[in-house]
């Protein structure tokens, strides 16, 4: 006896099921992030990559790129109706453009029926219904090879990017072996401060965007927290919308639900609002 291949709505534990996926060797906050700012209606999985040999290579990214198909395959295949992915990185690795990405993700979702959404492009989704040109990158972490093709990316998508620079190109780290070494957590002072030098180095951009799934030590006790938790913070003390990859992936995922998120942050967030809510 089989499985049926397509779950109907009455078989779904959730109306609303979104799949996530990650880097490889990434404990990754987006499902815990994403589903502690929605009703009860939508339920999350998360599908870690497995690379044995990875090491957070660009060429690995590329050399892995089918494995995202794996991901909204099995997704599809379990009744989820978006599929989220993680890392800003793929994009622009992956070697396809911007024209390429975007269908890239449209084939994977007419073929599996699920939408598709990849954290690089999504930015670019989010940019472009915010009708924003202008744009300077807070790239954290990012040593330059990432970051640069972040901005290459972008600039390919028709945005004027007026500064970009990390952490060590900021100032804060003596070099970039030393950023790497917080392998990806910093102290909770820095994300204000970052950010204010960022915007001073580029008082013409009309967003302040942050790279990747940087996490900073603001919460309750130094719990790492994403950009998505300190977007309403650093959006008044600026006075410009801060948009993260984190928070660009869970706005296009709330656009293909078509809900609105009951606990939304910061400003692309709260355009949502307008969505009905389950």
């Amino acid at each position: 006896m089989l499985m049926p291949e397509v779950w109907r709505p009455e078989h779904k534990l959730f109306r609303h099921q979104v799949g996530f996926t990650c880097p490889p060797f990434d404990f990754d906050a987006a499902p815990s992030d994403f589903l502690r700012m929605c009703p009860e209606t939508v339920g999350v999985h998360g599908w870690m990559l497995h690379v044995p040999d990875y090491v957070h290579g660009l060429d690995q990214r590329k050399q892995n790129f089918g494995m995202l198909e794996d991901f909204v395959h099995c997704m599809s295949r379990n009744g989820v109706d978006v599929c989220g992915q993680v890392g800003s990185n793929w994009v622009h690795a992956c070697g396809l453009g911007v024209e390429g990405v975007r269908q890239h993700c449209e084939t994977l979702s007419d073929k599996y029926g699920t939408r598709f959404h990849m954290a690089g492009y999504a930015m670019v989704e989010a940019l472009r219904d915010l009708n924003v040109e202008k744009v300077t990158l807070n790239a954290a972490y990012h040593w330059p090879e990432w970051w640069q093709g972040t901005v290459g990316f972008l600039k390919e998508a028709g945005f004027d990017v007026v500064w970009a620079g990390n952490f060590h190109d900021q100032g804060w780290f003596d070099s970039q072996e030393e950023v790497n070494s917080c392998r990806w957590v910093f102290d909770g002072d820095l994300a204000l401060k970052s950010f204010e030098y960022v915007a001073d180095k580029a008082p013409q951009a009309e967003a302040i965007l942050i790279n990747g799934m940087c996490n900073f030590r603001t919460g309750p006790g130094g719990l790492p927290q994403r950009p998505l938790h300190l977007a309403d913070t650093l959006e008044d003390a600026l006075g410009k919308p801060v948009i993260g990859h984190d928070i660009a992936l869970y706005w296009r995922i709330f656009k293909s639900l078509g809900i609105a998120p009951d606990k939304p942050h910061g400003h692309l967030l709260k355009r949502l609002e307008l969505f009905e809510r389950p």
